[in-house]
């Protein structure tokens, strides 16, 4: 089991929260970024660049690199720009290129202060979403940190009243 450095003094609970395109991503950002500004902690929001997306030619491969980059930094600008809406913290923002479950596991494990994941659940039929499923339906019994999910359903005001 990982050691969390997050009740030590000099350090802050930390909440993780992934962005993605989904529509319940910005559920799972607002609830962290009110249960971090009132539990005194922080956020870190985390952008994976999934691979397979650069298997051409190195100047094609360049290129896509270059666009991905400027996705998610647009993505985490515009994550960011929720969180600072809804609290007066200023998260943290990660980029990582490879496969997103295994960049999660990888953040939490270099990151002792990340003492929360939070994921939105989608509120559609077809499941609770990708990252649900992918990453708390498979290790949840495993996972080093707790994991909160949030109902993708849940407006604003439902979450402040919560979080």
């Amino acid at each position: 089991m990982l050691k969390r450095k997050s009740t030590e003094s000099g350090h802050r609970r930390k909440f993780l929260a992934i962005i993605d395109d989904t529509p319940e991503c910005a559920r799972a950002v607002v609830y962290a970024a009110l249960r971090a500004e009132h539990t005194a902690g922080a956020l870190a929001l985390l952008y994976v660049i999934e691979p397979g997306a650069f298997q051409h030619w190195i100047g094609v491969e360049n290129i896509m690199r270059a666009e991905a980059m400027d996705e998610a930094e647009a993505a985490l600008g515009r994550f960011a720009d929720i969180v600072r809406r809804h609290a007066t913290i200023e998260p943290e923002l990660v980029i990582r290129e490879g496969v997103r479950s295994e960049e999660v596991m990888k953040l939490i494990a270099e990151d002792e202060d990340i003492a929360i994941l939070v994921l939105g659940a989608g509120a559609e039929k077809d499941g609770p979403g990708p990252l649900v499923t992918s990453i708390a339906g498979k290790a949840s019994g495993t996972f080093p940190i707790p994991i909160t999910i949030v109902p993708g359903s849940l407006g604003d005001d439902d979450i402040r009243a919560i979080a």
